[in-house]
């Protein structure tokens, strides 16, 4: 029988494979690129591109997230109860206790961010703070603390990097080749089944990077969905604010699609409420799983 121990290291598998998979997918985009023109340096510009943007989002994703969101540092005497649950998750999960910021936004919502443990940060909306009872925002802080103990936040900010890299070197490849980059090889005798390789290579690699980064957000959501109630060890909790959020139907309107893997829940309300069946295109093109399945999940917890 699964348990929340075993969904915990399955999930985790799954999330280093498909990351794998997005830096094998980038060199091999590279790598073609140079092929087709006969140029190294495509590949080499490649690479060091990557990393670059890769330290970008390493030292300022927190910071920029926070940002876009236009959430607010919120002092313990601001709010002492949101500080005590925070404090005491954090101690219970072994973590430094992070920074807390609130969002201004009668959504119901929440995120966390940072590069690592010691520079976490977590932000919850205002209508969250309203609307949940002190066992649902336990739920909803253990999940995001769950993010950072996981380390989530920074695999989603590479991932993040990754595919825009991607997107890049698929739009300059299909300029050059439309605007007579690709015609040289033509006029001299070059491979023309490389070059039709290259252009669907161009035109796919980025649906797929797009589709890969969406499935390790969703195996990213599951597991700290298993986390948060492994903290708690009360699943419930959580299960009730999934019902909560499911039922609202208030956008947060300072939300970036950018970001939106981030929150806890999508923030252009894409899930289908109401005990319905999400389709299955709007499933595989979601940052989220599907709130129903998720609540379902958790309350199969043998814990």
């Amino acid at each position: 029988m699964a348990t929340p121990y075993t969904q915990v290291a399955a999930n985790t598998r799954k999330t280093w494979a498909l990351l794998t998979f997005f830096f094998v997918l980038i060199i091999g985009l590279g790598f073609l690129f140079s092929q087709i023109y006969d140029s190294p340096g495509i590949l080499v510009f490649a690479v060091i591109l990557s990393l670059i943007m890769n330290g970008v989002g390493y030292w300022y994703s927190d910071k920029i997230a926070l940002g876009v969101s236009g959430a607010r540092p919120v002092a313990k005497s601001d709010n002492p109860e949101l500080y005590r649950i925070v404090e005491n998750l954090a101690i219970t999960a072994g973590l430094p206790t992070p920074k807390v910021y609130i969002i201004p936004s009668p959504a119901l919502n929440a995120f966390a961010t940072g590069r690592d443990k010691e520079h976490a940060s977590v932000a919850v909306t205002a209508g969250l703070l309203q609307v949940m009872d002190k066992t649902e925002l336990q739920g909803v802080l253990a999940h995001e603390l769950s993010h950072v103990g996981n380390r989530d936040i920074l695999i989603s900010s590479v991932v993040v990097v990754l595919v825009g890299v991607i997107s890049l070197l698929a739009d300059f490849f299909l300029r050059m080749s439309f605007w007579g980059g690709g015609r040289r090889s033509d006029r001299e005798g070059g491979n023309q089944i490389a070059f039709i390789i290259g252009i669907a290579g161009a035109i796919l690699a980025p649906i797929a990077a797009t589709l890969v980064q969406l499935a390790i957000s969703r195996k990213r959501e599951s597991l700290a969905d298993a986390s948060g109630a492994l903290l708690t060890r009360y699943p419930e909790g959580l299960a009730s604010a999934l019902e909560k959020i499911e039922r609202n139907q208030t956008p947060l309107r300072s939300a970036s699609s950018a970001m939106a893997h981030l929150y806890i829940a999508n923030p252009f309300k894409a899930d289908v409420g109401d005990g319905k069946k999400t389709p299955f295109f709007v499933r595989i093109f979601s940052t989220h799983p599907p709130l129903e399945e998720r609540i379902k999940a958790l309350r199969e917890m043998d814990i």
